[in-house]
C-alpha cells in the first residue's frame, strides 16, 4: 500500500503536518483515496503543475465547484478566468490597497476590540480575529450590512462545502443553506448595483468591460462572490490568529517584534502564513497523461496542490516545522502560485498588520490563558480557540 492510500480525513484534520512529510520523503504524487484525490506535496512540483500546460484549473471534482457553482474563479482558464478575475482584482492590487487600508480596516479592529472587552468572552479568535476579517472583507466588497453573526455564519457555512472532497451529504446540506442565504442578500443588491452603479468590486464585476447600458448577469458572478467571501473572510483572520499562537509559543520573538514591530511584522506575517497556511490546497487535473519529477499523472487525475506542505519542504527551509520570525525570508506559497495567485494576497497582509497592532497596542502583556490552543483543519487550519489571560 503506498502511504497516501493509509491517510484518513481525521489524520488530515487532526494534524496534516507529519503527513505532508512522510508523503514528501515516499510518496511525493499520488492518490490519497479518502479525499477523492491525488496529492502533490513537494514544493518544486506543486510550482511545476500550477504552471504547465498539461494541468488546468477547470477541476469538474473540486468541491469549491459543488459547493459554489461555476464559472468560478478558482476553476476557470483562460478569458472567463481573466473576465471573473479582473472584476475582482483593480480593487485589491497593492497600491488601491494602500489608499485605503487604513481608514477601512483600523476602526472596524479598534471597534471588535471595545466589543471583545464587554463581551465577556476572553477568545481572541471569535471575538476579534473573525470579526475584524469578516467585516472588513464584506465592506471592502460592497456588502456594507451585513452584520458579524451573519458574515461568521457565512464564512463557516460556506467552508463546509469548500472542504467536502469525502462529499459528506451533512457538509453538503450545511453549505447549500448557507449559500441561499448568500444569494437572498446578494440577487437585491446586484439588482440595484446594476442600475445605480457604485465603486464597490460588486459593481465593477457587474459593470467592468461591458457595453454602455449592459451588466453582466448576477448568476455569473455569483459563484465568484462567495469563493471571494469564503477566501477573503477566512485568510487574514485566521492568519493572524496563527500568528498569535506563533508568538505566544515564543516570548522571545514577541519581544522582538515588540521592539521592533515595524521592522519586524512584515516578515512575522509571512512567518505565520508559511507556518501554518491558512488555506492549504488547490486542486488541477491533468488534460492528458503527462508527467511530474519522473511520476507519471494519467489524464483526468485530480491533484491537489498542498501549499500547506510546500511550506514546510525540507529542500527549501531549514527546520521548517519551527516557527521563526527572524529567519532568512523566502517566497511562501500561502497565497497560491500560477495565473491564479490570490488576488487579495496585499489586503490580507495589510488587514493583519493593522489587526495585530492595534491587538499588541491594547495589551502589552498578551499570554494565554490556560494551555496553548490545538489547530483543526487542513483545507483551512486554524486554532480552535486563542483564548488569552485578562
Amino acid at each position: 500500500m503506498r502511504y497516501g492510500e493509509s491517510i484518513t480525513i481525521t489524520d488530515l484534520e487532526t494534524d496534516p503536518y507529519p503527513h505532508y512529510a512522510r508523503l514528501r520523503a515516499e510518496d511525493p504524487i499520488g492518490p490519497v483515496p479518502a479525499a477523492n484525490c491525488w496529492f502533490a506535496t513537494r514544493w518544486t512540483d506543486i510550482e511545476t503543475i500550477a504552471r504547465h500546460p498539461d494541468f488546468t484549473a477547470v477541476s469538474p471534482d473540486a468541491p469549491v465547484n459543488t459547493a459554489f457553482g461555476q464559472p468560478n474563479v478558482l476553476t476557470s482558464e483562460g478569458e472567463v478566468h481573466r473576465e471573473l478575475r479582473g472584476g475582482i482584482e483593480p480593487h485589491y492590487r497593492p497600491k488601491r490597497v494602500a489608499e485605503y487600508i487604513e481608514t477601512l480596516v483600523r476602526p472596524i479592529a479598534e471597534e471588535q476590540l471595545l466589543a471583545f472587552r464587554a463581551s465577556g468572552s476572553n477568545d481572541l479568535l471569535t471575538e476579534f480575529f473573525e470579526p475584524v476579517s469578516a467585516l472588513a472583507l464584506a465592506r471592502s466588497l460592497g456588502f456594507a450590512d451585513v452584520d458579524v453573526p451573519t458574515l461568521r455564519r457565512w464564512f463557516h457555512g460556506l467552508s463546509q462545502g469548500a472542504i467536502n472532497f469525502e462529499r459528506d451529504p451533512a457538509r453538503d446540506a450545511i453549505c447549500q443553506s448557507t449559500v441561499a442565504e448568500i444569494e437572498a442578500v446578494a440577487l437585491p443588491l446586484l439588482a440595484r448595483l446594476a442600475s445605480t452603479p457604485d465603486q464597490s468590486p460588486l459593481s465593477h464585476m457587474l459593470h467592468a468591460g461591458m457595453p454602455e447600458g449592459r451588466t453582466r448577469q448576477a448568476e455569473a458572478i455569483l459563484p465568484s462572490i462567495k469563493v471571494t467571501l469564503l477566501g477573503g473572510m477566512q485568510e487574514p483572520g485566521h492568519g493572524a490568529a496563527n500568528l498569535l499562537v506563533g508568538l505566544l509559543q515564543n516570548p522571545d520573538q514577541l519581544q522582538a517584534l515588540r521592539a521592533d514591530i515595524d521592522g519586524l511584522l512584515p516578515q512575522a506575517i509571512d512567518e505565520a502564513l508559511r507556518w501554518i497556511a491558512p488555506i492549504g490546497t488547490m486542486m488541477r487535473t491533468a488534460t492528458r497523461d503527462t508527467e511530474v519529477s519522473g511520476i507519471a499523472v494519467p489524464e483526468g487525475t485530480a491533484v491537489s496542490c498542498i501549499f500547506a506542505s510546500a511550506n514546510r519542504d525540507e529542500s527549501r527551509w531549514d527546520d521548517p516545522d519551527r516557527f521563526d520570525i527572524l529567519r532568512a525570508q523566502k517566497p511562501h506559497m500561502a497565497f497560491g502560485q500560477g495565473t491564479h495567485f490570490c488576488a487579495g494576497k496585499w489586503f490580507a497582509k495589510a488587514q493583519i498588520d493593522i489587526a495585530m497592532r492595534v491587538l499588541l497596542d491594547a495589551f502589552p502583556r498578551l499570554a494565554f490563558s490556560d494551555d496553548v490552543p490545538a489547530f483543526r483543519g487542513w483545507e483551512f487550519r486554524a486554532p480552535v480557540h486563542c483564548r488569552i489571560a485578562l
